[in-house]
């Protein structure tokens, strides 16, 4: 799309510097911990990702060598487990996850992920 910008001269591209959504949109995928939407999966800068996860109580243990995951938990109570330790969450708690450490959400929760860099499923790895 091109249009002008002030104090440019003749016509210069203009990029969107913004990307939107609804999750109605996003085909719901299964995931270790449940079922997940992924939303800006598709950016090509791979910035992040926010992803809307439904937790299933059998959640498998995880880690990524790459990404840091922030989970922030919108509904149900439970415990998030973290290299072997066990931290209780309910509605409002915030969780972040730096690369390397194990992890997966016990109970039924649903959850907001933020992944950054973007989410890759090649960098998910099981023990």
């Amino acid at each position: 799309m091109y249009g002008e910008r002030p104090g440019a001269i003749g016509r210069q591209p203009v990029t969107k510097r913004y990307t939107a959504t609804h999750f109605e949109r996003i085909e719901p995928l299964a995931c270790p911990c449940g079922q997940t939407r992924r939303a800006f999966a598709d950016d090509p800068d791979g910035t992040a990702t926010f992803h809307v996860v439904q937790i299933r109580t059998d959640a498998q243990v995880h880690y990524h060598k790459r990404l840091t995951e922030i989970y922030y938990v919108l509904e149900g109570t439970g415990e998030m487990e973290l290299d072997a330790d066990r931290v209780a969450v309910r509605p409002g708690s915030v969780v972040q996850i730096k690369p390397h450490c194990r992890h997966r959400a016990v109970g039924e929760l649903k959850v907001i992920v933020v992944a950054v860099p973007a989410f890759d499923p090649a960098d998910e790895w099981f023990d």
